[in-house]
């Protein structure tokens, strides 16, 4: 029997070092597990970079590449989370018809109703975007698909900070340096 697959945000902290995404990437490589979506950018700790992973895999897997990746001598912190345990955001960006739309006024109350915007609009096309949890960016995918009216779509990455109230690695450094 094999173990249910549950999608795992692993939030990994590093010094910004030419190199170490290709480092973190091959541990999901050799372990074959596939990245559904992958974020870098700078967090709230000076000279910090946060990569924000998700995959498909069982806690056990998990575990085990998590660990690999904190081996890493350029990796500060890396820990895995759920999604209960995050407060999770995405955005969508959707590429509309114009003559569609003006045509049929319903894709333009389904926009409102979804809580998107309308960013851009010129005769050949409309420009959608939604943030939100990736259930409600699928959610107007497919209401929006339904209509026809779809030229282009895409979903950024995942961004996710913890429930704490400060992050993970800010009181791992915190004893680190209390240790010296």
């Amino acid at each position: 029997m094999t173990e249910e697959k549950t999608l795992y945000t692993l939030l990994v902290y590093s010094e910004n070092i030419a190199g170490i995404l290709n480092q973190i990437t091959a541990v999901f490589t050799r372990r074959q597990v596939n990245i559904e979506s992958l974020n870098v950018s700078a967090s709230s700790i000076p000279g910090l970079h946060k990569y924000t992973i998700t995959a498909w895999s069982n806690e056990d897997q998990i575990t085990k590449i998590t660990r690999q990746i904190e081996k890493k001598i350029d990796v500060v912190k890396a820990t895995f989370y759920r999604d209960e345990e995050l407060y999770i955001r995405e955005t969508g960006l959707y590429k509309l018809s114009t003559p569609d739309v003006m045509a049929n006024p319903e894709i333009s109350r389904t926009v409102r109703r979804n809580d998107a915007f309308i960013t851009e609009v010129n005769p050949i096309y409309v420009i959608v975007m939604k943030s939100g949890r990736t259930e409600e960016i699928m959610t107007l995918y497919d209401k929006l698909n339904a209509f026809g009216c779809i030229l282009q779509y895409t979903r950024s990455g995942r961004i996710a900070v913890t429930r704490s109230t400060q992050e993970e690695v800010s009181k791992y450094l915190e004893d680190r340096e209390n240790d010296r």
